[in-house]
């Protein structure tokens, strides 16, 4: 039983997860057999791909490069030093050596037609033409220290062994180049339990908001930490990054710097070259890790492809085999240790996704995770497990933590007497002796809920298992072929979204609330109530609208147009009021926990770029240092975060934007301060009329500047996404083709899971108010996933 299944359930689960990016991207490009075509190693980026090996396999961590940060070719020294020299040391001595080269760059830029001396010659020859006496001097701002990575490297190719034919698989079921199967020796030297500073993990390094697109994260489980489970959603990210990007540089490139950046990038320039982008684009975020990130990435493949070269003889660790068992309820890791007799030790080497808080007691290993056991033990299935567990110990969701809210009066007595719990188990969890005092508005820890047993509910009627996986003409699963509307019985169709029979309506392109109004037979007044809209200049395209009373859409939709702008992101992020008819997943997060998970991503970025200033500024001297600020080989990352979203948030130099979906003049006003009649005004907006996607509309700046506008504009989005991805999970893709009479309002009611937004996402180049038969869309397979306490 190889590592890559586990069980035989697990290679059908990779098709329905991935399989759709093989007919996605196959519809679109087809690859070149030649991988220098799919992979270009450009002679003009050589030099920089000769700096990456030398960092990869010359100098370890107890050493590295003085060098020019933007003439890769230009090496001023290689710096050692002894194994026990202390940071600050180390720190002394490069800044000594950075003095020394930049009074020699000041030296030979005035020295003209004298003579130098020979080291002076030596650094003189190394700059060569470009070495003129104003580019010397402009070098001297530009002397930057690179760590070695030779010892990590080598750590990594080791480790490498374990993962590399699931990898392989996954890579080859999706049609998407081997090459790609290096890239997590730049990311994380192939550490599975890898941190950044700014909040990544695993061996792909996932922000939170970036992996809960792809993968079950929440306060049992983080699968950014399962090698095979992360492998699974950068290939997804991947073969997104190279949809809507176009080349493979660029869509490693957008790993590291974001879709929205690299887009933006491109479409400056005017180019998808990737010599031109890293040699010209001056973007803001775009610094030395993101300028290096593709080149460092061709550095490790030569390095990987050729270890013996490097390294010598290198053994590799073998291939993780296990067999897999579903968890039939929530059960905490004592249980399964006397269950299935294996230690804990063994267990948590198996199952690195299972969070500390599974480990220490305080959650359950959740129903129907697949558990990894040794391969060479006992063979499992969920129901001899079940027979092997009590009743007692099955329970039908997780402990269910208690806060209470101290009022006036209380005592620690008559909390406790109050809850059934002794004061002493009060205080040990607060911290407090029993004799404390219990301050007004404190908020205390009670101890947790012990959930019910499953024998203690009636059991739901068994979900009928999924058809078997077939292929199809080309060897593509059918559920990755395009999709094709059937009337054939048996034959299931995407779910339809609720309809103005039903109460709801969408609203369509430049359509304002008095049109609506009039339409549905409803006062502006009424509809404004009906949805918790605060004023009319809150209604954009796509939006879903209650006609009647009584009618509850999800928890995403409900309550668009508030005062808060961001919590109206999130209120319009579900876009649906029905349920795919689909495989239902599990691990949803409450929407206010993901959404805060993302402020504190961007928050931990942020704060990474205030601390270090300029992105090109991170430069350690040693390992600590280095994994401290994250665990990637190249540069310390710059502070462009991890995103999928292509969408460029910035505003141009003409104080224009272009509107993008579940926008409102509403959101831009309050970004700005501004009234939305000074805006109307400014755009000859009639009364009532919205924006329109896709459009360029003019703001007002004199009261915020263009970051603070940019920055509530990012994070209105990033909450709108976070909490829809708190409660669905991509899965893969396919193919839509648009027919006669389609619109971007009948394909939404046709996807009932999707979003406007997401679906833009994977088409950023394709209006979708102005669709044409024959149209290729892309269409995210979305799954809903269940919140049954994480």
């Amino acid at each position: 039983m190889n590592s890559t299944q586990g069980t035989g359930v697990a290679r059908g689960t990779l098709w329905w997860l991935l399989g759709g990016v093989l007919a996605w991207l196959a519809v679109t490009r087809v690859f070149a057999a030649d991988a220098d075509v799919i992979m270009p190693r450009p002679p003009e980026l050589e030099r920089d791909v000769q700096f990456w090996i030398r960092v990869y396999s010359e100098v370890d961590t107890n050493g590295g490069f003085l060098h020019d940060q933007y003439n890769l070719g230009v090496v001023y020294q290689t710096l050692h030093f002894a194994p026990n020299t202390s940071p600050r040391e180390r720190e002394r001595i490069v800044d000594q050596a950075r003095a020394h080269y930049v009074a020699a760059l000041r030296r030979i830029a005035a020295a003209k037609d004298d003579p130098l001396s020979e080291d002076d010659q030596r650094i003189k020859d190394m700059w060569g033409a470009e070495g003129t006496p104003s580019r010397l001097l402009e070098a001297t701002d530009d002397i930057r220290f690179q760590l070695g990575q030779a010892d990590r490297f080598r750590e990594g190719l080791i480790r490498s062994g374990a993962w590399e034919t699931h990898i392989a698989e996954t890579l080859a079921n999706l049609g998407l180049p081997a090459e790609l199967a290096v890239l997590p020796h730049v990311e994380s030297s192939f550490n599975p339990s890898a941190y950044s500073k700014v909040g990544a993990a695993g061996l792909w390094q996932f922000m939170r908001s970036t992996g809960r697109r792809y993968m079950r994260i929440d306060s049992a489980v983080d699968d950014r930490l399962d090698p095979f489970r992360s492998t699974e959603a950068a290939a997804q990210l991947l073969a997104y990054n190279y949809r809507i990007l176009g080349t493979w540089p660029l869509a490693l490139t957008a790993y590291n710097h974001g879709a929205a950046g690299v887009r933006h990038a491109k479409e400056t320039l005017g180019t998808d070259d990737i010599v031109r982008i890293v040699r010209h684009y001056n973007g803001r975020t775009f610094g030395f890790a993101s300028r290096n990130f593709y080149v460092s990435f061709l550095a490790a493949l030569e390095v990987d492809r050729n270890p013996e070269k490097y390294f010598g003889p290198i053994e590799k660790q073998s291939e993780a085999k296990f067999q897999e068992v579903t968890v039939p309820a929530y059960v905490s890791i004592t249980s399964l240790e006397r269950a299935l007799k294996i230690d804990a030790g063994k267990l948590r080497a198996l199952n690195p996704a299972l969070l500390r808080s599974v480990w220490d007691g305080q959650r359950h290993v959740p129903k129907e995770y697949r558990l990894r056991l040794p391969i060479d033990g006992e063979k499992w299935t969920s129901e001899m497990l079940a027979q092997r567990l009590s009743p007692s110990e099955l329970f039908a969701g997780q402990p269910q933590p208690r806060r209470y809210r101290v009022k006036k009066g209380d005592t620690l007595a008559s909390v406790a007497e109050e809850y059934g719990v002794s004061a002493e188990v009060i205080a040990r969890l607060n911290r407090m002796r029993t004799s404390g005092k219990l301050r007004v508005g404190r908020t205390i820890s009670l101890p947790e809920q012990t959930p019910t047993t499953v024998a203690a509910i009636t059991p739901a009627p068994p979900t009928p298992p999924p058809a078997p996986v077939t292929l199809g003409a080309r060897g593509v699963p059918p559920a990755a072929m395009p999709s094709v509307p059937s009337t054939t019985p048996g034959v299931s169709t995407p779910p339809v979204a609720a309809t103005e029979s039903e109460g709801v309506y969408i609203v369509k392109r430049g359509e304002s609330l008095a049109d609506i109004a009039s339409k549905v037979g409803l006062t502006e007044g009424q509809l404004l109530q009906l949805n918790g809209i605060r004023n009319p200049d809150f209604i954009f395209e796509g939006q879903l609208l209650v006609l009647k009373p009584g009618i509850q859409l999800p928890t995403a939709v409900a309550g668009a147009g508030t005062a808060s702008t961001v919590q109206a992101g999130a209120a319009i992020a579900a876009n649906t009021i029905v349920t795919a008819n689909g495989p239902v997943g599990t691990g949803a997060v409450p929407a206010t926990v993901a959404e805060e998970e993302s402020k504190e991503d961007v928050a931990a970025a942020t704060a990474e770029k205030k601390t270090h200033g300029r992105a090109e500024n991170p430069q350690p001297v040693s390992a600590a240092q280095a994994e401290e600020v994250s665990p990637s080989l190249g540069a310390a990352a710059d502070d462009a975060q991890q995103s999928a979203d292509p969408t460029d948030y910035s505003v141009a130099k003409d104080n224009t934007v272009v509107v993008a979906t579940a926008e409102t003049l509403g959101h831009y006003a309050d970004w700005l301060h501004v009234s939305a009649a000074r805006l109307r005004q400014l755009n000859k907006l009639g009364h009532g009329k919205p924006v329109i996607v896709g459009r360029k509309v003019h703001l007002d700046f004199h009261r915020v500047t263009h970051e603070e506008f940019e920055q509530k504009r990012r994070e209105y989005h990033q909450t709108l996404q976070a909490s829809y991805f708190a409660s669905h999970r991509i899965v893969g893709t396919e193919v839509y083709i648009a027919r006669r009479g389609d619109s971007m309002w009948t394909i939404t009611q046709r996807f009932a899971q999707l979003p406007v937004w997401l679906i833009q996402q994977y088409n950023p180049d394709l209006d979708l108010a102005d669709l044409h038969p024959g149209t290729q869309i892309v269409m995210p397979r979305v799954e809903p996933v269940v919140t049954n306490g994480g």
